[in-house]
């Protein structure tokens, strides 16, 4: 077991009039699957250990069942990592402590009180007890949201709540319904947290529901991932396209435009009217003009994800949005924003968070994208 109790500054709290009610020793464990703890980012759960004896509940990004459609082990095991998922409890609880498994990833856990990250624990693989003191000390009712590691499996065992005087309550969640869909630009390699991926940002900042399908290395436009989101609550999606399909050569100019074709009418099948912005590769240095192993360039594969698009809008998808990759990350920019020529760095997901958050609003219908709750700071 393992405990850690590291904090930054607390948060800031104001004083609430609700009556003591509780003994202030008093602790309460939940099971995660207790609809107190409001989840978000998740479509189910799994009691599968994975083949590696773990125990505790995992929450699912998007369902186990059809992944072995796409004949890649490689797409399974990153569906079971817990990119994007959360939970949060309005509490006035003093501590919080988590039970969990951990995988391999190396990606950290994250604690916000009131949207402010207040605790930041990085562990190795293994069952670990978790204990977080929280900046409120009990003062007042606080939203408490726990981010888990984005790059590895994660598993809930329980979740214990000590000296609160009044009973923990689950927290609402109203803002738009947010599906990102893409390769490691999704799920976000050197992020300096979970809670600080560049979707995290845009949707803690304007309130959206996110729910995070990257797939590193992984976004071939698999047919079932294109029913996942057909499948899924969504007021917004989005579809980072091109650079998986370049790099590997999975696609010649023949397939590819076909393909993004394909994919984004399979997911009109369930969002006839839902606002769909599809994102190009971002710039990559010294693979632009780089012929890959099905004869295309990174210009030309760009090229053709934003024909196909286009080629849709024209027969009458009028709420079908493109985005240029190279008006996010151009490629004067690149060394500034990345960290090896490809992924962003933990200050460049926050340059991303900007410049395609800003995208994202003008897609949404007047008035969509403009509730911003709180910032992430």
């Amino acid at each position: 077991m393992s405990t850690d109790a590291s904090a930054s500054a607390p948060a800031s709290v104001a004083a609430d009039a609700r009556p003591a009610r509780s003994d202030r020793s008093s602790t309460e464990r939940l099971t995660p699957d207790d609809p107190r703890l409001s989840f978000d980012g998740v479509t189910g759960w799994s009691r599968d250990d994975g083949g590696d004896g773990g125990s505790g509940l995992l929450p699912l990004r998007m369902p186990l069942d059809r992944l072995g459609t796409a004949l890649s082990p490689t797409l399974a095991r990153l569906a079971r990592t817990t990119a994007g998922v959360r939970f949060a409890v309005r509490t006035d609880a003093a501590a919080i402590e988590l039970e969990v498994v951990t995988g391999p990833g190396g990606s950290p856990l994250d604690l916000r009180v009131d949207g402010v990250l207040v605790h930041r624990w990085t562990g190795g693989p293994g069952r670990h007890r978790i204990a977080f003191a929280l900046p409120a000390g009990g003062s007042r009712p606080a939203e408490v949201e726990v981010w888990l590691p984005h790059l590895g499996v994660t598993r809930i065992v329980a979740v214990s709540l000590s000296g609160h005087r009044s009973p923990p309550l689950a927290v609402d969640r109203p803002g738009t319904r947010w599906v990102v869909y893409g390769s490691s630009i999704v799920h976000c390699m050197f992020a300096a947290g979970p809670s600080e991926t560049w979707p995290a940002l845009v949707a803690a900042e304007r309130g959206w529901r996110l729910r995070n399908l990257g797939l590193a290395g992984e976004a071939y436009l698999d047919p079932v991932l294109a029913r996942t989101i057909r499948d899924a609550p969504a007021d917004l999606i989005t579809l980072e396209l091109g650079i998986n399909a370049y790099l590997r050569g999975g696609f010649t100019a023949r397939t590819w435009g076909p393909a993004v074709c394909g994919f984004v009418e399979a997911v009109r099948d369930g969002h006839p009217d839902t606002p769909v912005v599809v994102l190009t590769s971002l710039a990559a240095p010294g693979r632009e003009e780089a012929v890959n192993a099905a004869g295309m360039t990174l210009v030309e594969t760009r090229a053709a994800t934003a024909e196909a698009v286009r080629v849709l809008q024209r027969l009458g998808d009028r709420a079908l949005h493109l985005v240029d990759g190279l008006t996010v990350v151009p490629v004067a920019e690149a060394g500034r924003v990345y960290a090896d020529g490809l992924h962003p760095t933990a200050e460049g997901e926050h340059v991303l968070a900007d410049r395609i958050g800003a995208e994202l609003e003008r897609a949404l219908p007047e008035g969509g994208g403009a509730a911003r709750q709180r910032s992430v700071r």
